[in-house]
């Protein structure tokens, strides 16, 4: 795994080994970047479920201004600060150890763009969808990735799909704020 452009270019990252472990594809990150290209200079993100911060990572690496990278366990936290270290951005990341339900509940800051990759077909669209409207900035974009065989909903917590892009059994849904009414 590694960052694909921008300022850390080439820098090889670490990810945790298992079954449970399942870093975002190569292909699906790219394609999630040319999404948002244009979204991401001087942007505040969120990468919740960030496993290895590859995400966060990538988007401070493309001009994002900041990064928080969230995820509750143990390994993933260790692998995060050393990914962040690596691709030399200590200063504008923050690692934060919380279940993805209070970081969203309990948000202090504003984000542009959320990531969330959660564990597939576990609920978590039910459970975190809801709570993304408060942390949201009001144009930024939330991008979910999720299992084909876990449908997301039209619309929830305020927010509504933009768009589902699928790569094979992998799709991630965007969000956003709804167009005002004239």
């Amino acid at each position: 795994m590694r960052v694909i452009t921008g300022t850390a270019r080439g820098r090889k990252l670490k990810t945790l080994e298992g079954k449970e472990v399942r870093p975002t594809a190569e292909m699906v990150k790219e394609a999630v970047f040319s999404v948002i290209h244009f979204r991401l200079p001087y942007a505040n993100v969120a990468d919740v479920f960030a496993g290895s911060g590859q995400m966060g990572i990538e988007a401070l690496s493309r001009g994002a201004r900041k990064a928080v990278f969230v995820d509750n366990a143990k390994g993933p936290l260790e692998i995060i600060r050393q990914n962040v270290q690596t691709a030399g951005f200590v200063k504008q990341a923050s690692v934060i150890a919380s279940d993805a339900e209070s970081f969203l509940a309990h948000a202090a800051e504003k984000y542009d763009i959320i990531f969330l990759d959660p564990p597939y077909d576990m609920g978590y669209g039910e459970k975190l969808l809801p709570l993304l409207e408060r942390p949201l900035a009001e144009n930024g974009i939330v991008l979910f990735e999720h299992s084909v065989s876990e449908p997301l909903p039209d619309e929830a917590g305020g927010l509504v799909k933009k768009k589902d892009y699928r790569y094979g059994r992998v799709i991630v849904t965007s969000y956003v704020r709804p167009e005002p009414s004239v």
